[in-house]
């Protein structure tokens, strides 16, 4: 275990400082990635060091924001969420932080990213049909100032994480 840093460039004027992983470190993410409840016990096995290993690295990990939190997976179908869609949004020049908060609101929004291209924010929007699908895109998302534009791509099937 290391308390090496690697400092990467995230954009102009940006810089991330973040913990040097070794193999042991990816592994225990690569596994607690597959299985988020495993056991420190079973994870110490299935990575070959020793429980207090496996604990002080888990702790590390959380404690430097390697890990961020552990969630569950669940299938939107069954959750009663027939309707996907991916919407990007085409924004006013530096509205992202003000925009966030509103965004963050609106309970259908899964997902948000800033991206570079054609538009400048994707969201993955769930909704239980075509009309809550309607009233996010329409009602909410381009009631917002900030928000010029949007374009909507329907998901027909969920393949999941590759």
């Amino acid at each position: 275990m290391s308390d090496d840093v690697m400092v990467h460039r995230a954009g102009p004027g940006q810089m991330v400082v973040a913990p040097a992983l070794d193999e042991v470190d990816r592994q225990i993410v690569e596994a607690l990635g597959q299985d988020g409840r495993l056991s420190i016990r079973a994870l110490a096995d299935q990575v070959h060091i020793s429980r207090a290993n496996a604990y002080a690295r888990v702790e590390r990990l959380t404690a430097t924001g390697v890990i961020t939190g552990f969630t569950v997976t669940v299938d939107p179908l069954k959750l009663g969420l027939a309707t996907s869609a991916y919407v990007t949004l085409s924004l006013r020049q530096s509205s992202w932080r003000t925009l966030r908060e509103q965004l963050q609101a609106i309970p259908e929004i899964k997902h948000m990213a800033l991206v570079g291209g054609d538009f400048d924010a994707i969201l993955l929007v769930r909704a239980a049909d075509n009309e809550g699908l309607r009233r996010v895109v329409l009602e909410k998302l381009q009631a917002i100032p900030e928000v010029l534009a949007t374009r909507t791509a329907l998901i027909f099937e969920d393949l999941g994480t590759l």
